[in-house]
């Protein structure tokens, strides 16, 4: 018998709420190289669907949503939130529902060239792992409203999949 869900295949996408849906555009196409798949138009209700499918105020309303793919891997779904009982702050790391996307690259160098000539904010320099995902490298940058991203690389792989019973995907292959 199987743990988890019946069926469950893998990540189908993940929704960040920006605050500019076209600086957000700018960025994740421009500068991240995502494809723009497609746009929603406005959602909002009289009644009490926005607070009982997505947990928000119910006069809360949606002005747009975006789906962009960002490589092979999940789609990214953008929203533009106008909060009848206004918004948080951007979450740290460090607080609950804090978060941040990684994504793989073949060549960490040349990444963060292309980040540094686009302006984007690099959080320090690239860090070796030790341990478990012993030859990988990363590094965190912003995005404009500034969400945490980081840049990840490990073209040897990582040490733990020469031990892991399931191999998804490694640098320059498909899955084992």
């Amino acid at each position: 018998m199987s743990n988890g869900i019946p069926g469950m295949r893998g990540m189908d996408h993940v929704g960040i709420t920006v605050p500019d849906l076209d600086e957000a555009e700018r960025f994740l196409v421009d500068v991240l190289g995502a494809v723009h798949v497609y746009t929603l138009g406005a959602k909002q209700s009289d009644d009490e669907w926005m607070s009982i499918h997505l947990g928000v105020h119910p006069r809360t309303v949606i002005r747009e949503i975006r789906f962009y793919r960002l490589g092979n891997g999940s789609n990214i779904e953008t929203f533009k939130y106008e909060s009848a009982d206004g918004q948080a702050p951007q979450p740290r790391n460090s607080d609950i529902g804090g978060h941040h996307f990684a994504i793989y690259v073949d060549d960490m160098d040349a990444a963060l060239a292309h980040l540094r000539a686009h302006g984007v904010e690099i959080m320090g320099e690239p860090t070796a792992s030790a341990g478990p995902a012993f030859g990988q490298r990363w590094v965190y940058f912003l995005s404009p409203w500034g969400m945490q991203f980081e840049l990840v690389s490990y073209p040897g792989g990582k040490a733990y999949e020469a031990e892991a019973p399931v191999k998804l995907w490694h640098p320059g292959g498909a899955a084992q």
